[in-house]
């Protein structure tokens, strides 16, 4: 589990391809065999230590449901360890690493020292984003600002921007997306419920 909030940005060192993808990245968090840590928001299992970083081995079904398979040598990429319970505040929100589907920018724009970053919402998971709610991209706790028909848009500050791989996003570029995981349980929840239960429900409450 995650909070989001990026602890260091290190950059692929290489990326081999065999049963299973093996991604290098230059690092200097301290980690160890066995520890999970959050990859532009995927969950990945450290597997072999460096002298300036770490590798991890991908799975097929993970380099289809990310950004992984775009990735090439020295790109930037988001990187956060494992929160620790009851050590820390939960500053961002939870995350849990499993990547929901890759989405497209449609747009970055400067509004004075800020960014606008606007990304593209598949209609399936069109219920799981409201105005003020959380969402993670590639990683980041990010805080939705407004809702569109097939998109949503992102006040990135200037602190983000500059200290997350954001700096290095351009219009179409690719970025893993997480959605709330409250949201999703709140969205199965309904869908058992016909209508009239829901009215009921509601009535009752009034």
């Amino acid at each position: 589990m995650f909070t989001g909030l990026i602890e260091e940005v290190g950059f692929v060192a290489s990326i081999s391809k065999a049963t299973n993808t093996r991604i290098c990245v230059k690092s200097s968090l301290e980690v160890k065999i066995g520890d999970s840590v959050s990859v532009n928001g995927a969950c990945l299992t450290v597997i072999k230590k460096l002298d300036n970083g770490f590798c991890f081995d991908v799975s097929p079904e993970t380099m289809i449901r990310t950004n992984f398979k775009y990735l090439k040598p020295n790109d930037p990429v988001n990187l956060e360890r494992s929160m620790i319970a009851g050590v820390s505040r939960l500053d961002g929100h939870i995350v849990l690493g499993h990547v929901d589907f890759v989405s497209n920018i449609k747009s970055i724009k400067n509004v004075g020292e800020h960014r606008e970053l606007d990304v593209y919402i598949p209609s399936s998971y069109k219920l799981m984003v409201v105005p003020k709610g959380s969402i993670a991209v590639d990683g980041i706790s990010l805080t939705i600002n407004y809702v569109f028909e097939d998109f949503i848009r992102i006040n990135i500050i200037p602190h983000t921007w500059e200290n997350t791989n954001l700096y290095a996003k351009k219009t179409g570029d690719y970025v893993n997306i997480e959605t709330d995981i409250i949201g999703k349980y709140v969205a199965r929840y309904m869908e058992n419920y016909d209508k009239s239960t829901l009215d009921k429900f509601m009535n009752g409450l009034l």
